[in-house]
């Protein structure tokens, strides 16, 4: 079943051009996909669950990733392999759906590959696994929607105690430990920012400034924005102060028409200089006679401009990057204009204070709005070194996406591996009652449900195969409930752990997968048209002509 490339010049050869590759059958082309993907999942696999082990990754910029969040891991990993990259796909589809739950993506794909390898090894055909595979995703999702545990569909999202029940397991895979910390403050934050129709609160809305120094517990939230730079002049804090906002700069323009002034005396150069002096206060007293207090800058603030700024006693503010300005404008209400000019009573933002403080030797500005229309939150994150401000910012990316999703659909699946035991089971038995070929795919697929409480034990360093048997002899006996407490290495009713699951997560996680390793088993050929490893030199013929 081995396509030809080699030898006389006909069939493939004779169609394509010099260099191609041309792989086919089961051994050249379906197994070795799913080599690639599996080794993809044994990367990701070591992170999943509380207990994951950190991966120090490197990338092209020679940035430095210390994480276990699989997200950024195949991100950074510039994955080559085009069934690999299948795998990576999915993981990024779940990340920009859900924002969690990309870990699982993956090494679920991983596993079921693994099963399918075995089946095409004991002679079934993958249009036969597909078949199977399909079947068992369908009765999946028809089993996950039986396990959703009563009453959650029913939630008050601006309640603190169902949130952090929700956000738990989320930020606790990232930042084990420390979810009794973070999931307080994330779901303060989320719970202002909140909309009336909490479907459409927006994950940006929540902002988070790193600040090296302290530890978590020093961490905090800020009703408004924080940032991370000083207030240019002498005035340090204004209270209740309308804000005008200048996207092109505080500094006098320059004239549209080029032209040379002569100047014949010291007089005229006075007069020359005095003019400008007189066109900048012009410009700054209109601002000020508008009602503001603040002038926050998108570009450089001239020196002439700040010192009638200073006698005016306005406070000053640069913000370099555009989204910042944006943020900005948003917190306060304000229109971003684009020259220095009066500023009418509607562009004009407001700000209940607005203050310079010192956080850790950091001096940062605190843009605050405590009154109604408050669309911005900022989580203040504190911490001894970048990298780890840095994790800690991925489990608040983790816990608010989470936020979001439970906004849309608030219902809980019990987690600590429950669900997939239980979905192990169902699946067997389902499988038994199919009468064709694909009722062995239907079991493997139910087999690797297995993967998860299996890493779970393992990454915890407890003995995988006991924990499995009595989770099984639980949910024999009908404890549907049953998880793994990974801190006394037992099995626990997951309602006392108070350890839950989002369903949407987990129904998009399992549906991703099963698309992801349906597409890879469909490819039986795989044809590189052009010459692996860049272009050919040039014949020796093409140089003599040159």
């Amino acid at each position: 079943m081995v396509g030809l490339t080699g030898g006389s010049s006909y069939g493939m050869q004779s169609m394509l051009k010099d260099g191609h590759k041309h792989l086919s059958g089961l051994d050249e082309a379906v197994l070795k996909n799913i080599g690639a993907a599996r080794e993809l999942s044994a990367i990701t696999r070591t992170s999943l669950g509380p207990n994951g082990m950190n991966k120090m990754v490197i990338n092209h910029l020679d940035k430095l990733f210390i994480t276990n969040d699989a997200a950024t891991i195949v991100n950074e990993l510039e994955v080559q392999h085009p069934a690999a990259k299948l795998l990576v796909l999915a993981a990024r589809a779940q990340q920009e759906e859900i924002g969690d739950g990309a870990n699982l993506t993956i090494s679920f794909a991983g596993e079921l590959l693994e099963k399918a390898e075995e089946l095409i090894r004991m002679g079934l055909h993958p249009s036969e696994i597909i078949i199977g595979y399909t079947k068992a995703i369908n009765k999946t999702l028809e089993i996950l929607e039986d396990l959703v545990e009563k009453g959650s569909e029913n939630m008050d999202v601006r309640n603190m105690e169902e949130v952090v029940l929700r956000m738990k397991s989320a930020v606790a895979s990232k930042q084990f430990g420390q979810e009794d910390v973070l999931c307080p403050l994330l779901a303060d934050a989320c719970i202002q920012v909140c909309p009336k129709n909490p479907a459409n609160f927006n994950v940006d809305n929540v902002r988070v400034a790193k600040l090296v120094g302290g530890g978590l517990h020093n961490s905090s939230v800020v009703r408004g924005l924080v940032l991370k730079n000083d207030a240019v002049g002498s005035i340090k804090r204004v209270e209740k102060a309308k804000v005008a906002v200048f996207a092109g700069g505080v500094d006098t323009s320059a004239t549209e028409t080029k032209g040379t002034v002569l100047i014949h005396s010291a007089e005229q150069l006075e007069n020359y200089a005095k003019t400008e002096e007189a066109k900048v206060e012009e410009l700054i007293k209109a601002v000020a006679d508008s009602g503001a207090k603040v002038i926050v800058s998108g570009a450089a603030v001239g020196d002439m401009a700040l010192h009638f700024c200073e006698r005016y006693k306005l406070m000053v503010l640069k913000v370099s990057s555009k989204f910042e300005l944006r943020r900005f404008c948003r917190t306060t209400g304000s229109i971003a204009l684009l020259k220095l000019s009066r500023p009418n009573a509607d562009e004009l933002g407001y700000a209940d204070s607005v203050s310079v403080e010192e956080i850790g030797g950091a001096r940062v500005t605190v843009v605050k709005n405590e009154e109604g229309g408050n669309s911005v939150a900022t989580v203040l994150l504190r911490g001894s070194t970048d990298s780890i401000l840095d994790d800690l910012e991925r489990a608040v990316d983790d816990g608010v996406n989470t936020y979001k999703s439970m906004c849309r659909d608030s219902r809980i699946i019990p987690g600590a591996a429950a669900t997939e035991i239980e979905l192990a089971q169902r699946l067997k038995e389902f499988s038994l009652k199919e009468t064709g070929l694909d009722q062995y795919a239907i079991a493997k697929f139910g087999e690797s449900f297995e993967m998860v409480p299996r890493t779970l034990s393992e990454n915890a360093g407890l003995g995988a195969m006991e924990i499995i048997s009595s989770l099984y002899a639980e949910h024999a006996a009908g404890n549907v409930k049953v998880g793994i407490d990974l801190e006394e290495g037992a099995c626990k009713d997951v309602s006392i752990m108070k350890i839950w699951d989002l369903y949407v997560t987990k129904s998009f996680a399992l549906k991703y997968s099963a698309d992801a390793v349906c597409t890879v088993l469909r490819v039986d050929q795989i044809i590189m048209a052009k010459p692996a490893g860049g272009p050919k030199p040039p014949q020796q013929g093409a140089m003599d002509e040159d």
